[in-house]
C-alpha cells in the first residue's frame, strides 16, 4: 500500500514540473536554501522541469517566426 502511495506522490510531482515548471524550480530552491532537503535531492524533478521550460520557450520562438 504505501508503494502505490509514493508512486501517486511522484506522479502528482512529476505532472506538476510539467504544467508549472518555474513553480517547481521555485520551491526547490527554497528548500534546498532552508536546508530542508540536501542539495542533491529532487535533482530528476529539477531536470523535468528544466526540459518543460525549455519546450515552451522553443514552442514559443517557434510560434513568433510564423
Amino acid at each position: 500500500m504505501l508503494g502505490s502511495y509514493r508512486k501517486r506522490i511522484s506522479a502528482m510531482a512529476i505532472q506538476l514540473a510539467k504544467d508549472d515548471p518555474p513553480l517547481v524550480k521555485e520551491v526547490i530552491a527554497r528548500l534546498r536554501k532552508s536546508g530542508d532537503i540536501e542539495a542533491g535531492d529532487l535533482v530528476h524533478l529539477e531536470r523535468i522541469a528544466d526540459r518543460w521550460i525549455r519546450i515552451a520557450q522553443e514552442n514559443l520562438a517557434r510560434g513568433q517566426r510564423r
